[in-house]
């Protein structure tokens, strides 16, 4: 065990003793042995926290309270001997919904008891940070810092760890986040990076062995995670929808024309290829580093839906759930040649969502190192998307698509 666990075990021996808890099993009562196994006191035969039950009489409620109070105790053991987990949570963006699920993952799945600092710059009253009552029930611990501020971080920290685990979602004080928790030797410190650090290739996913832009900002944290000495893995997402997603323009571009029946631009030939990823998944992902450390130490994963999907095809999926006919949506398709913009003055308002050539990630090797497996399929998440987006009213009025009319003017 680790000393947050240690920690967690005196603690929660501690709160029981306090709070009275009835811990007996005296030979009369029959009751088994119990040791927590992981070097805190035996709370077998002879251990008593709290009042004792000594006599016969005192067995019917005695014996209810004992019971009670070594279920609970059980969890909290439990709970203390997982560990204890820190994310460190941006304030929005293409990850910005990352923390959420990830919490949760770690609290109800894993186990761990959870603390997340989040950078105070994000909008609470948005998603997923409007949600955050979601964690708390769970037994999260949610602080928030100013993460851009110098002694922020610092100040937040204080009162946390050590933690066996660290979840590094945001780029603004990543260093220093590196260095504060190196004096933890965490089993394992995991970094969120970005997968658009890629070089694209002409054919095939994008692999984790692949030419990267190495002047790209999140190669140069990824790299000085291992400088500090830390058990370090980085997770490089692409393309993120699914609940709580706090940028959900990238389906949302294909859903505004088709619900209006506007033209949708699509580059090349709509082969091109990428990946789209629900969060949950992206999250269970970046959760699997636990009991995995050996494995993840050292490794980068491309954090990733199994699954490629062509640009045409992610029209296809939009116009089926929104209940169109997909086939008469492929007649409002309209293909034009991103060489053909080169050099050309465009508005970015409304510009198609995706990198215009091919661009989508390989996730077999977190399959294969980390035992991981998604569970998520974007035409069946679709139909709750478009739920969603139409309860939300964007269905309705007027978008952006300067972009557009730019580009189909350059066509004329």
């Amino acid at each position: 065990m680790g000393r947050s666990g240690q920690h967690a075990v005196t603690a929660a021996l501690a709160a029981a003793a306090v709070a009275g808890a009835v811990l007996v099993a005296s030979t009369a009562f029959a009751t088994p042995p119990l040791t927590s196994g992981f070097g805190a006191p035996s709370l077998g035969a002879t251990a008593t926290l709290g009042a004792s039950a000594t006599s016969g009489a005192a067995w019917g409620s005695s014996a209810t309270e004992a019971a009670g109070s070594r279920t609970a105790m059980l969890a909290v053991l439990a709970m203390a001997a997982a560990g204890a987990a820190l994310i460190v949570q941006n304030k929005g963006g293409g990850h910005g919904e990352l923390g959420y699920h990830l919490a949760l993952k770690l609290a109800k799945d894993k186990g761990l008891k959870v603390t997340m600092i989040n950078d105070s710059a994000a909008k609470k009253t948005k998603p997923p940070f409007d949600s955050y009552a979601d964690l708390e029930a769970a037994g999260v611990e949610v602080k928030w810092a100013a993460l851009a501020e110098a002694g922020a971080l610092a100040s937040a920290m204080e009162g946390v760890g050590p933690c066996d685990y660290v979840f590094d979602n945001q780029n603004v004080c990543t260093k220093d986040v590196q260095k504060a928790v190196a004096a933890w030797s965490p089993k394992a410190y995991a970094y969120v990076s970005s997968g658009g650090m890629y070089k694209p290739v002409k054919a095939g996913p994008l692999l984790e062995t692949g030419d990267v832009k190495e002047d790209n900002e999140q190669l140069s944290l990824e790299k000085s995670a291992a400088d500090a000495g830390l058990a370090w893995s980085a997770f490089r997402p692409q393309y993120i929808y699914g609940p709580k997603t706090n940028k959900p323009e990238y389906l949302d571009w294909f859903l505004d024309r088709i619900t209006r029946g506007a033209p949708i631009l699509v580059p090349g030939d709509g082969s091109g290829f990428t990946t789209l990823t629900n969060a949950e998944d992206a999250a269970s992902m970046l959760a699997s580093v636990v009991g995995k450390e050996a494995e993840a130490k050292g490794q980068v994963f491309n954090c990733a839906s199994d699954v490629l999907v062509s640009h045409i095809e992610v029209v296809d999926l939009c116009a089926k759930a929104a209940g169109k006919d997909a086939a008469e949506v492929r007649k409002t398709v309209v293909y034009y040649d991103p060489a053909a913009l080169k050099g050309k003055e465009l508005p970015k308002g409304g510009k198609f969502p995706f990198r215009e050539t091919s661009f989508g990630v390989s996730a077999d090797k977190a399959k294969s190192v980390l035992g991981w497996t998604p569970t998520h399929k974007l035409e069946e998440d679709l139909v709750l998307y478009v739920a969603d987006y139409k309860r939300l009213g964007k269905d309705q009025g007027d978008i952006e698509r300067s972009w557009d009319e730019a580009v189909l003017a350059t066509m004329k």
